[in-house]
């Protein structure tokens, strides 16, 4: 770190500290991460899996290698480097209390490369989270500090930035004068009306109803005249798109009101990561599964304590009366003001209900404020206080050694745990067992992290469905793709390989050359395995080279051979 940096971030440090307050937005403080246009590919708040998105994916052209700059003053207080998740990420601490977020990197800038590199070569394992402190690598607003990639979980080339306030909570960086040029309303496509008690029905069924939606001459939605009774709630399907993209993004805010009054608000401000996973509540669970579309009920039911809900009337909840007539209007903008509006005309109507919504009755009866377990043949199962969000009956069954775990159709907010009887099983055999989850088709198994303990297998889950075990024999795949036994590597700068295993997943691996460990950097997605020779590790004529793959139940596979490098 030069002393120009170093001055000039504790001037700024003590000089601002005090002048901004977290109620207080900066609008004008952060800066444009990148040197092109802003073009989102996600938005903030968006619906993913299980969670909300945390930032802003902004497009990197569909290449890799763009310069990423420092948006204000700070200093680096977090890497993070992982084969999944953000992949490469930096943070960036600021004097007025925020950090930036920079994930899906492809690599940093020199300074910190040379840094972070240090580190994983002490610790020998690429992997790694590392916390500089304030002194160590400081950056001023507009600083190189990394290239754009494609490197942990990300589905293509793109930035993935984050603010965060003081306490870590994910925030809207429009909310700081991060600005995308967005001249389109948000577009509705489909809306669902919901009987919320065995008291309740629309059109004389007690299963939620999709409404058809036609667009009016002036832009705005109605839906066909519902007759309903008791207590309902509403529930949308909706996409944002901004100006050189048509990606479907998330919405900023749906407001709802009920012949003209507001009783439902919510915001795509700020949210904790504590809570991100509640989203699988605020959403159509079911539908979801079913039919990989995100529904959005405007209702807030029990055990949902997300804090993007602003103002709301008995919970978004409408009681409809016999009789009475109603009005109900979605109101949903992005930030940018665009808006699009939906009616709803309600009637209050006693009618004969002619389809029940009867719940399955089982043995099994799980309250979401209480623990469950259960037991039958080989397999126990133990559901924590809080990982169901309603009392439930389970369907739960073992047959041999599959477990039919309830259905997928109903979320889990806590990890279940399964385990599995190994008494049958002999030392051998039982070390390359495994707990998986069965496919919706029934023809291939997901491993789920599995471990042995007290003579039973256990693993521990979010998702219902079938589990059944697996076994694993087979050690992993290695492939080279540009080294043999006795080729000269002097015109390579990458030494790389395929990995692969069919069953239990890659866990780890080494590689070591004349008994020295080199950095290999692993893509999941492509299976692919690769040392940078820039790291000057491989300095000698004659090279042995050693790689070790192990998967998940510890098979393993060993590759090995000489190459040639000149000095």
């Amino acid at each position: 770190m030069s002393k120009r940096r170093f001055a000039t971030y504790f001037l700024v440090l003590f000089s601002t500290v005090f002048c901004f307050s977290q109620t207080d937005i900066p609008t004008d403080y952060f800066k444009n991460p990148l040197d092109i246009p802003l073009v989102m590919a996600g938005t903030f708040g968006e619906l993913r899996s299980n969670h909300f998105h945390s930032g802003l994916d902004i497009k990197t052209q569909r290449k890799e290698g763009l310069k990423v700059y420092a948006s204000a003053e700070g200093f680096v207080s977090r890497i993070k480097i992982s084969h999944y998740g953000y992949g490469k990420a930096l943070y960036i601490q600021h004097p007025n209390g925020y950090t930036t977020v920079y994930a899906h990197l492809k690599k940093f800038s020199p300074e910190i490369e040379a840094y972070i590199k240090e580190k994983q070569y002490k610790k020998e394992r690429y992997e790694i989270e590392v916390f500089p402190t304030s002194g160590t690598l400081a950056v001023i607003q507009g600083d190189l500090i990394a290239y754009s990639g494609n490197t942990g979980g990300s589905g293509g080339p793109h930035l993935h930035y984050e603010i965060r306030d003081a306490n870590a909570r994910p925030m809207n960086p429009f909310l700081f004068g991060i600005n995308v040029a967005d001249h389109k309303p948000p577009k509705i496509t489909k809306a669902f009306a919901y009987p919320l008690d065995e008291n309740s029905y629309i059109n004389s069924a007690q299963k939620p109803v999709e409404l058809r939606v036609t667009m009016q001459k002036d832009s705005t939605y109605i839906t066909e005249k519902i007759k309903a009774q008791g207590t309902i709630g509403f529930g949308i399907s909706t996409i944002d798109q901004q100006d050189g993209a048509n990606n479907k993004n998330g919405i900023y805010q749906i407001q709802t009101t009920v012949n003209g009054e507001e009783n439902f608000l919510l915001t795509m401000d700020k949210f904790s990561f504590a809570e991100t996973r509640y989203l699988n509540r605020m959403i159509d669970y079911g539908h979801y599964i079913k039919k990989r579309n995100r529904v959005q009920k405007l209702f807030i039911e029990k055990n949902n304590p997300l804090s993007i809900y602003k103002n709301q009337v008995d919970n978004g909840v409408l009681t409809i009366s016999d009789s009475l007539s109603y009005q109900y209007g979605i109101n949903i903008k992005d930030y940018a003001g665009n808006s699009t509006k939906i009616n709803i005309p309600i009637v209050g109507n006693i009618d004969t209900l002619a389809i029940s919504n009867t719940a399955t009755i089982t043995d099994n009866y799980a309250y979401s404020d209480q623990p469950f377990s259960f037991s039958e043949g080989k397999f126990s199962v133990y559901i924590p206080k809080g990982a169901l969000y309603d009392d439930e009956f389970l369907n739960l069954a073992s047959s041999s050694d599959t477990l039919h775990f309830h259905h997928q159709e109903t979320p889990l907010h806590k990890n279940a745990v399964i385990s599995y009887d190994l008494s049958a099983y002999s030392g051998e055999d039982r070390e390359k067992l495994y707990l998986g989850r069965v496919n919706r088709k029934g023809n291939d198994i997901y491993y789920t992290s599995t471990r042995i303990k007290d003579n039973a297998l256990t693993t521990a889950t979010r998702t219902f469905g079938k589990y059944t075990i697996g076994m694993d024999k087979t050690p992993p795949v290695i492939t080279p793709k540009n080294v043999a036994k006795g080729r000269w590597m002097s015109k390579y700068r990458y030494l790389k390989f395929k990995i692969e295993d069919a069953k239990s997943g890659i866990k780890n691996y080494r590689a070591t050359v004349n008994g020295k460990f080199i950095l290999m950097e692993y893509d999941y997605k492509t299976n692919t395995l690769v040392h940078d020779f820039n790291d000057n590790i491989v300095t000698d004529t004659e090279n042995n080279l050693k790689l070790i793959v192990t998967d998940n139940v510890g098979n393993s596979a060993t590759f090995e051979t000489t190459f040639f490098r000149k000095k």
